[in-house]
């Protein structure tokens, strides 16, 4: 399915030599020495897309040509089913706007026992242990448009000021995986002093969360009683 979404948006073909990066964004729990060797990648991971693409190609869904790869009607059209078999749980996430993402982080913080705050600063949601405290223990930022290199600075601004927790909460998988290449510490992303401490998240993950949560809330405090 990534070589087929990819080609798919660049227009309907494309050379390997371009797809063997691009897919790369597609696997983030892959370890860089599993993909690059020095400047180029390495030869298990190119068998591994080429096996994928002979497979496709023996599917009648892409076209290889030396080297140049196209997209079919076959491809195109298992691409529609697959965005047909998800499109209620697509449907859900998008009818999550920003202030949605908020408000179930401020309820999210309230259960757990912060005092939660939205738009303090120049930040989406903060929480702190108490309404006297000064320092940001979690802060939040929730990109549904715009710059996501935006968010990062500004959680990097967080990080650098009070070591507060970093969470950035994404629309897309698309958005997530751009995101994870703006921290990718091994391969210099350009926020990847934040890499190890960032937390990201997709708006169905937290509405999840949420729900789990608020479920339970009740007694969730018995608990969390001091």
């Amino acid at each position: 399915m990534p070589i087929l979404q990819e080609l798919s948006a660049t227009g309907g073909s494309d050379d390997v030599r371009f797809l063997y990066d691009r897919l790369v964004s597609y696997f983030p729990q892959l370890e860089p020495e599993e993909i690059h060797t020095e400047d180029t990648h390495n030869e298990i991971w190119r068998r591994l897309v080429q096996r994928a693409g002979k497979e496709l190609d023996d599917k009648k869904q892409i076209a290889r040509d030396k080297g140049f790869w196209t997209i079919t009607q076959n491809g195109i059209k298992r691409i529609e089913e697959e965005e047909t078999n998800f499109s209620f749980e697509v449907k859900q996430v998008e009818t999550l706007s920003h202030t949605d993402v908020q408000t179930m982080l401020l309820e999210i913080g309230k259960i757990l026992g912060y005092h939660a705050q939205a738009e303090f600063e120049y930040y989406d949601v903060v929480w702190r242990e108490s309404g006297r405290s000064p320092r940001l223990s979690h802060v939040f930022e929730v990109h549904h448009k715009g710059s996501i290199d935006s968010a990062l600075a500004k959680l990097k601004k967080a990080y650098d000021a009070q070591r507060s927790k970093t969470f950035l909460v994404l629309t897309t998988e698309r958005d997530m995986n751009r995101a994870l290449r703006s921290t990718d510490e091994a391969h210099s992303g350009a926020f990847r002093e934040i890499g190890h401490t960032v937390k990201i998240l997709s708006f169905e993950q937290l509405r999840l969360l949420h729900r789990s949560l608020t479920n339970i809330e009740d007694l969730l405090q018995d608990f969390l009683e001091r």
